[in-house]
Protein backbone atom coordinates (compact mmCIF):
# COMPACT_ATOMS: atom_id res chain seq x y z
CA UNK A 1 0.00 0.00 0.00
CA UNK A 2 1.70 3.61 -0.71
CA UNK A 3 1.98 5.58 1.90
CA UNK A 4 5.33 7.28 1.74
CA UNK A 5 4.22 10.95 0.36
CA UNK A 6 0.97 11.10 1.53
CA UNK A 7 0.19 14.10 -0.67
CA UNK A 8 2.07 13.60 -5.00
CA UNK A 9 1.03 10.36 -7.41
CA UNK A 10 2.24 10.20 -10.94
CA UNK A 11 0.15 10.08 -14.15
CA UNK A 12 1.89 8.50 -17.01
CA UNK A 13 1.13 8.13 -20.48
CA UNK A 14 1.91 5.83 -23.01
CA UNK A 15 4.20 8.80 -24.17
CA UNK A 16 6.08 9.22 -21.52
CA UNK A 17 3.94 12.11 -20.33
CA UNK A 18 3.87 12.27 -16.85
CA UNK A 19 1.62 14.64 -14.39
CA UNK A 20 1.89 15.35 -10.65
CA UNK A 21 -1.58 14.89 -9.02
CA UNK A 22 -1.76 16.07 -5.77
CA UNK A 23 -3.65 13.47 -3.46
CA UNK A 24 -4.28 15.31 0.18
CA UNK A 25 -7.87 16.60 -0.68
CA UNK A 26 -10.66 14.76 -1.47
CA UNK A 27 -10.44 15.70 -5.15
CA UNK A 28 -7.32 15.90 -7.18
CA UNK A 29 -7.44 18.79 -10.04
CA UNK A 30 -4.52 17.78 -12.61
CA UNK A 31 -3.63 20.43 -15.58
CA UNK A 32 -4.38 18.92 -19.17
CA UNK A 33 -5.65 16.00 -17.82
CA UNK A 34 -9.09 16.90 -15.14
CA UNK A 35 -9.99 16.52 -11.74
CA UNK A 36 -9.86 12.81 -9.84
CA UNK A 37 -11.14 11.68 -7.29
CA UNK A 38 -8.20 11.16 -4.87
CA UNK A 39 -9.32 7.74 -2.73
CA UNK A 40 -9.65 5.94 -6.82
CA UNK A 41 -6.25 7.06 -7.54
CA UNK A 42 -5.16 5.66 -4.19
CA UNK A 43 -6.77 2.13 -5.07
CA UNK A 44 -5.21 2.63 -8.56
CA UNK A 45 -1.37 2.69 -7.82
CA UNK A 46 0.55 0.78 -10.12
CA UNK A 47 -2.83 -0.16 -12.00
CA UNK A 48 -3.83 1.43 -14.87
CA UNK A 49 -6.98 4.35 -15.28
CA UNK A 50 -8.42 5.27 -18.28
CA UNK A 51 -9.85 8.72 -18.95
CA UNK A 52 -12.37 8.55 -22.25
CA UNK A 53 -10.00 6.75 -24.90
CA UNK A 54 -6.80 7.72 -22.44
CA UNK A 55 -5.01 5.33 -20.46
CA UNK A 56 -2.50 6.47 -17.64
CA UNK A 57 -0.77 4.23 -15.15
CA UNK A 58 -0.93 5.81 -11.33
CA UNK A 59 2.79 5.50 -9.63
CA UNK A 60 4.31 6.26 -6.67
CA UNK A 61 6.71 9.62 -7.22
CA UNK A 62 10.10 8.68 -7.54
CA UNK A 63 13.22 11.38 -7.03
CA UNK A 64 13.36 11.64 -11.13
CA UNK A 65 9.01 12.33 -10.91
CA UNK A 66 9.19 15.02 -8.39
CA UNK A 67 12.23 16.46 -10.69
CA UNK A 68 10.69 16.31 -13.65
CA UNK A 69 7.31 17.63 -12.52
CA UNK A 70 8.05 20.45 -10.50
CA UNK A 71 7.71 23.93 -11.17
CA UNK A 72 10.89 24.92 -12.95
CA UNK A 73 12.66 28.12 -12.84
CA UNK A 74 16.74 28.78 -12.61
CA UNK A 75 18.19 26.05 -12.01
CA UNK A 76 20.19 23.80 -13.83
CA UNK A 77 20.84 20.70 -11.59
CA UNK A 78 19.97 17.72 -13.26
CA UNK A 79 19.43 14.00 -11.91
CA UNK A 80 22.61 12.95 -13.04
CA UNK A 81 24.30 15.29 -10.77
CA UNK A 82 21.87 15.71 -7.45
CA UNK A 83 22.22 11.57 -7.42
CA UNK A 84 26.24 12.41 -7.40
CA UNK A 85 26.14 15.18 -4.51
CA UNK A 86 23.91 13.57 -2.35
CA UNK A 87 26.24 10.06 -2.61
CA UNK A 88 29.70 12.05 -2.62
CA UNK A 89 28.31 14.37 0.29
CA UNK A 90 27.19 11.39 2.28
CA UNK A 91 23.69 12.84 3.14
CA UNK A 92 21.10 10.27 4.46
CA UNK A 93 18.63 10.08 7.30
CA UNK A 94 19.16 12.41 10.02
CA UNK A 95 21.47 14.72 8.50
CA UNK A 96 21.31 19.20 8.87
CA UNK A 97 22.13 20.15 5.41
CA UNK A 98 22.63 23.91 4.45
CA UNK A 99 21.84 24.36 0.82
CA UNK A 100 22.98 28.29 -1.06
CA UNK A 101 21.01 28.86 -4.68
CA UNK A 102 17.20 27.25 -3.85
CA UNK A 103 16.96 27.57 -7.17
CA UNK A 104 13.76 25.75 -7.88
CA UNK A 105 13.84 24.11 -5.08
CA UNK A 106 15.27 20.20 -7.37
CA UNK A 107 17.93 20.07 -5.22
CA UNK A 108 16.07 21.07 -1.83
CA UNK A 109 13.86 18.04 -2.94
CA UNK A 110 16.16 15.84 -3.39
CA UNK A 111 18.44 16.87 -0.05
CA UNK A 112 14.53 16.57 2.18
CA UNK A 113 13.74 13.20 1.06
CA UNK A 114 16.74 12.16 1.70
CA UNK A 115 17.73 13.58 5.28
CA UNK A 116 13.65 12.44 5.92
CA UNK A 117 11.53 13.77 8.93
CA UNK A 118 14.22 13.29 11.10
CA UNK A 119 16.74 15.81 9.30
CA UNK A 120 16.35 19.03 8.53
CA UNK A 121 17.24 21.24 5.34
CA UNK A 122 18.38 25.23 5.46
CA UNK A 123 17.85 26.88 1.93
CA UNK A 124 19.56 29.86 1.33
CA UNK A 125 18.63 32.33 -2.11
CA UNK A 126 19.08 36.37 -2.38
CA UNK A 127 15.80 36.18 -4.51
CA UNK A 128 12.07 36.15 -2.96
CA UNK A 129 10.80 35.13 -6.49
CA UNK A 130 13.19 32.14 -6.37
CA UNK A 131 11.84 30.85 -3.07
CA UNK A 132 8.69 31.29 -3.15
CA UNK A 133 8.95 28.68 -6.23
CA UNK A 134 11.32 26.71 -4.14
CA UNK A 135 8.79 26.80 -1.53
CA UNK A 136 5.89 25.69 -3.50
CA UNK A 137 8.10 22.80 -5.26
CA UNK A 138 8.90 21.62 -2.07
CA UNK A 139 5.44 21.79 -0.31
CA UNK A 140 4.02 19.85 -2.90
CA UNK A 141 6.03 17.05 -2.71
CA UNK A 142 5.11 16.80 0.72
CA UNK A 143 8.41 17.73 2.35
CA UNK A 144 8.55 19.52 6.09
CA UNK A 145 11.94 19.08 6.47
CA UNK A 146 13.08 22.01 4.58
CA UNK A 147 13.67 25.62 5.66
CA UNK A 148 13.86 28.79 3.84
CA UNK A 149 15.75 32.15 4.04
CA UNK A 150 16.29 34.72 2.23
CA UNK A 151 19.95 36.08 2.87
CA UNK A 152 23.36 35.79 1.25
CA UNK A 153 25.41 32.84 2.67
CA UNK A 154 28.37 34.37 1.52
CA UNK A 155 28.11 36.28 4.83
CA UNK A 156 27.66 33.30 7.69
CA UNK A 157 25.75 30.45 8.47
CA UNK A 158 24.48 30.66 12.19
CA UNK A 159 23.97 26.67 12.06
CA UNK A 160 26.55 24.61 13.73
CA UNK A 161 27.73 21.27 13.65
CA UNK A 162 25.97 20.73 9.71
CA UNK A 163 26.70 17.38 8.31
CA UNK A 164 27.17 19.06 4.80
CA UNK A 165 26.73 22.39 2.44
CA UNK A 166 25.96 22.68 -1.09
CA UNK A 167 27.10 26.04 -3.33
CA UNK A 168 24.94 26.19 -6.23
CA UNK A 169 26.19 29.93 -6.37
CA UNK A 170 27.98 31.92 -9.43
CA UNK A 171 31.05 32.39 -6.67
CA UNK A 172 31.02 29.83 -4.30
CA UNK A 173 34.54 30.57 -3.75
CA UNK A 174 33.02 33.13 -1.63
CA UNK A 175 31.43 31.16 0.63
CA UNK A 176 33.77 28.47 1.23
CA UNK A 177 34.82 30.44 4.54
CA UNK A 178 31.04 30.45 6.26
CA UNK A 179 30.65 26.94 4.80
CA UNK A 180 33.93 25.58 7.24
CA UNK A 181 33.07 27.46 9.87
CA UNK A 182 29.01 25.46 9.95
CA UNK A 183 30.49 22.44 9.02
CA UNK A 184 30.86 19.27 11.73
CA UNK A 185 34.07 18.14 11.76
CA UNK A 186 34.49 15.76 8.57
CA UNK A 187 31.75 16.80 7.32
CA UNK A 188 31.16 17.63 3.50
CA UNK A 189 31.14 20.58 1.03
CA UNK A 190 29.87 20.42 -2.55
CA UNK A 191 29.97 22.75 -5.25
CA UNK A 192 28.54 23.04 -8.77
CA UNK A 193 29.84 25.38 -11.19
CA UNK A 194 29.34 25.48 -15.00
CA UNK A 195 32.81 26.56 -15.93
CA UNK A 196 36.59 25.43 -15.26
CA UNK A 197 37.24 28.75 -13.69
CA UNK A 198 34.43 28.82 -11.23
CA UNK A 199 35.88 25.70 -10.28
CA UNK A 200 39.52 26.70 -10.38
CA UNK A 201 38.40 29.98 -7.83
CA UNK A 202 36.55 27.63 -5.48
CA UNK A 203 39.72 24.91 -5.29
CA UNK A 204 41.67 27.64 -4.13
CA UNK A 205 39.72 28.87 -1.71
CA UNK A 206 39.39 25.37 -0.26
CA UNK A 207 43.05 25.28 -0.10
CA UNK A 208 43.54 27.74 2.09
CA UNK A 209 41.56 26.06 4.70
CA UNK A 210 41.76 22.51 6.16
CA UNK A 211 40.03 20.32 3.94
CA UNK A 212 40.77 17.06 2.57
CA UNK A 213 39.82 14.67 -0.20
CA UNK A 214 39.06 17.70 -2.89
CA UNK A 215 37.91 16.37 -5.87
CA UNK A 216 36.02 17.91 -8.95
CA UNK A 217 34.06 15.27 -11.31
CA UNK A 218 31.76 16.20 -14.68
CA UNK A 219 29.15 13.58 -15.08
CA UNK A 220 28.41 12.28 -18.74
CA UNK A 221 25.28 10.54 -19.40
CA UNK A 222 24.24 8.56 -22.45
CA UNK A 223 21.00 6.84 -22.41
CA UNK A 224 20.98 3.40 -24.98
CA UNK A 225 18.29 3.27 -27.18
CA UNK A 226 17.23 -0.57 -27.30
CA UNK A 227 15.36 -2.26 -29.64
CA UNK A 228 14.19 -5.68 -31.26
CA UNK A 229 16.46 -4.58 -34.48
CA UNK A 230 19.62 -3.49 -31.95
CA UNK A 231 20.88 -1.44 -29.40
CA UNK A 232 22.13 2.47 -29.91
CA UNK A 233 23.16 5.13 -28.18
CA UNK A 234 20.59 7.79 -28.11
CA UNK A 235 20.99 10.95 -30.57
CA UNK A 236 20.01 13.52 -27.73
CA UNK A 237 22.77 12.60 -25.08
CA UNK A 238 23.01 14.70 -21.82
CA UNK A 239 26.70 16.09 -21.66
CA UNK A 240 27.71 18.42 -19.36
CA UNK A 241 25.45 20.48 -17.19
CA UNK A 242 28.04 21.89 -14.55
CA UNK A 243 31.40 20.88 -12.63
CA UNK A 244 31.03 19.04 -9.36
CA UNK A 245 33.55 19.78 -6.65
CA UNK A 246 33.78 18.15 -3.36
CA UNK A 247 35.84 18.45 0.02
CA UNK A 248 36.04 17.23 3.52
CA UNK A 249 36.17 19.53 6.58
CA UNK A 250 39.19 18.39 9.09
CA UNK A 251 40.81 20.33 11.91
CA UNK A 252 43.66 19.14 11.72
CA UNK A 253 45.91 19.63 7.96
CA UNK A 254 48.40 17.48 7.18
CA UNK A 255 51.65 18.75 7.90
Amino acid sequence: MWSRMGQILILLDRRGQKYAAAVDGPMARVPDLGTFESANLLKHVGRRIDLGKRSLLVLEPSRRDLHETMQHGPQTLVPKDLAAILYEADIGPGALVVEAGAGSGGLTVALARAVGAAGRVVSYDMSEDALRVARANVASAGFESAEFRLGDIRKGVPDRDVHAVVLDLVDPWAAVGAAWEALRPCGHLATFSPNMEQVKETVASMSTRPFVEVRTIEIIEREMEVRDVGVRPSFAPLGHTGYLTFARKVLEPFP
